[in-house]
């Protein structure tokens, strides 16, 4: 129901705000924008995104059916499994759902959103077919779904290529402050659902992993910062994602057929899901997309930052960043759209500004939350999202205020 409330109050809301730009600006062409603009919205999400990742479902699906024909998505289960037990325990052991949930996550670390979605999507699949509720998201999907909003990157590619087409001096200078504000983006996520789920957060599995990760992470931030120029991370960015993702595919088909599996066959049964998928999303993703496309038309996203202003300056408080903030405010609704605001800081900024900075941390911090309920439970056709939403939301908020502290501790 949360979902359905929602989408309303955007058309709502939309209204509304372009009727108020008409009675007190006089601008009567904003209802041309925000009705040609659903026209764009829901072409861009039949055209660009759904026919496009038909393609791309196909081909990971069906590396995924390898993978799962030479006992690589069983392996991975049975390494993470102990941890996954405990956040997600109404998942049976050593069930295919925990090694479709690690590759994706994996993926997603490696900032490879083209592998990411379609083992996201078999992941929500596996999970459902354990769901006793079919229309109502389950624990298991919640805790999934939210820590997939929290958008964990550890190598943001696109982010330091469009700095460096844009003229930044050093590309990837916002390489580690994405990297700790996604991260608190993340635990944030994790704390917030397990809390709700009553899941025991000092259990020593769960403690040790997120210890570990914490570490790890910790120590490989002061790794790149100690020993590494700039220029040589900005190397390792680009590289390191695609190398691991081409060694991983190597080394599955290569391992698979050692073991004695049909490859091609594999690969082209697992394949054949690719396109019913993609057929199957397009429906909620227009529903959302459009939706979306009106708050967007109508300057609702304008209004929100222009309030900001007025809150921070009644308070006293600094506004050097709030023209970063349509970045931030747009990415929960819209990836492309919150990718157009940060090269729109950039331009208008400069690459190297505070500004465009921010912007770029903002647009690596958090994921896309409505584009991923609407992808993720459509695929399965759960209809009651219940609190998923609501939590996704406060894990992109966590990660909105780590990226302004971060962007003021290294660039302020």
């Amino acid at each position: 129901m949360v979902l359905n409330y929602l989408w309303v109050c955007f058309f709502a809301v939309g209204f509304l705000a372009a009727l108020a730009q008409w009675l007190f600006t006089g601008n009567a062409d904003v209802f041309k924008t925000v009705v040609d603009g659903t026209f764009t919205s829901s072409k861009m999400a039949v055209m660009d995104i759904a026919l496009p990742l038909a393609g791309v479902m196909t081909l990971w699906l069906g590396f995924l059916s390898v993978a799962e024909k030479a006992g690589a998505v069983q392996a991975v289960s049975r390494i993470i499994g102990p941890f996954f037990s405990r956040i997600f325990p109404e998942v049976p052991k050593d069930h295919p759902a925990t090694g479709h949930m690690m590759m994706n996550f994996s993926a997603n670390m490696l900032g490879l959103d083209n592998a990411a979605t379609p083992m996201g999507l078999k992941a929500m699949e596996s999970l459902q077919s354990i769901n006793p509720n079919k229309d109502e998201a389950s624990n298991a999907q919640i805790m999934f779904l939210v820590l997939q909003t929290s958008g964990l990157t550890l190598i943001p590619i696109a982010i330091i290529a469009q700095r460096a087409i844009l003229g930044a001096a050093n590309p990837a200078d916002v390489f580690i402050p994405i990297l700790i504000a996604t991260y608190v983006a993340t635990l944030t996520a994790l704390i917030a659902v397990a809390v709700r789920q009553k899941i025991n957060l000092l259990d020593r599995v769960i403690f040790g992993w997120v210890g570990g990760a914490t570490a790890a992470l910790a120590g490989f931030v002061w790794y790149l910062d100690q020993h590494l120029t700039r220029a040589e991370i900005e190397t390792f960015s680009k590289i390191a994602a695609n190398v691991t993702l081409l060694t991983l595919i190597a080394g599955l088909l290569v391992g698979a057929a050692i073991r004695k599996v049909n490859v091609y066959e594999a690969f082209i049964e697992g394949a054949k899901g690719g396109i019913q998928t993609s057929l199957t999303i397009i429906p909620y993703l227009v529903a959302m997309l459009v939706a979306i496309g009106v708050l967007r038309n109508a300057g609702v996203l304008g209004l929100l930052v222009s309030g900001c202003d007025w809150v921070l300056l009644q308070l006293g408080w600094p506004t050097d960043f709030t023209p970063a903030l349509p970045t931030a405010l747009m990415k929960p609704l819209s990836g492309s759209g919150a990718r157009a605001m940060m090269v729109d800081a950039m331009t208008t900024y400069g690459a190297d500004s505070f500004v465009g900075r921010l912007a770029c941390i903002f647009q690596g911090a958090t994921d896309t939350t409505f584009y991923i309920v609407a992808l993720y439970f459509g695929s399965v056709g759960v209809k009651r999202t219940r609190y998923a939403i609501t939590y996704g939301l406060l894990a992109d908020l966590a990660g909105v205020i780590a990226a302004i502290f971060v962007a003021y501790l290294f660039f302020g």
